[in-house]
């Protein structure tokens, strides 16, 4: 099972979306997801855009998707990586899809390498350190979300 993981570009947009769509419902965050095919395939599009999406394929099926951009360190002054998605479907779970996926984005950074797991989702948890990741202690997360209308 030869898996093979390529950029997502435009017109990957309406799988893009109902990638993210099944990890908002898997995640029980489905109230929350707003976006539209159009929203991805706009900010897919941009020449500056932040968003890096990576796609992984098993015998020309998607299986898998990670979203990522680049971060900043100043205390390595190097540029790292933050992990904003990952998700395999379930029919391609627990064949190294996930760790493959990993390993791209990991040689995409020259530092950090970061992301943040749901305290319930005891796999990703498993696989996240045995692939050598650790969790933080001492940080506490804020986010501001904009008002919309």
């Amino acid at each position: 099972m030869p898996i093979s993981i390529r950029l997502a570009q435009a017109d990957d947009a309406e799988t893009v979306w109902a990638l993210t769509r099944e990890l908002a419902v898997f995640e029980e965050l489905d109230n929350a997801f707003v976006a539209t095919e159009e929203d991805f395939r706009r900010e897919i599009s941009k020449p500056d855009s932040v968003l890096t999406v990576l796609l992984a394929e098993v015998d020309g099926a998607i299986a898998a998707y990670a979203v990522c951009y680049l971060t900043f360190s100043t205390f390595s002054c190097r540029r790292g990586l933050w992990l904003e998605d990952l998700y395999v479907r379930p029919e391609f779970r627990r064949q190294g899809i996930a760790r493959a996926l990993m390993d791209d984005m990991a040689s995409r950074s020259e530092g950090r390498f970061e992301w943040e797991v749901l305290n319930w989702n005891e796999n990703a948890i498993a696989l996240y350190e045995a692939y050598g990741a650790r969790s933080q202690v001492g940080w506490t997360k804020y986010r501001l979300t904009p008002h919309t209308a």
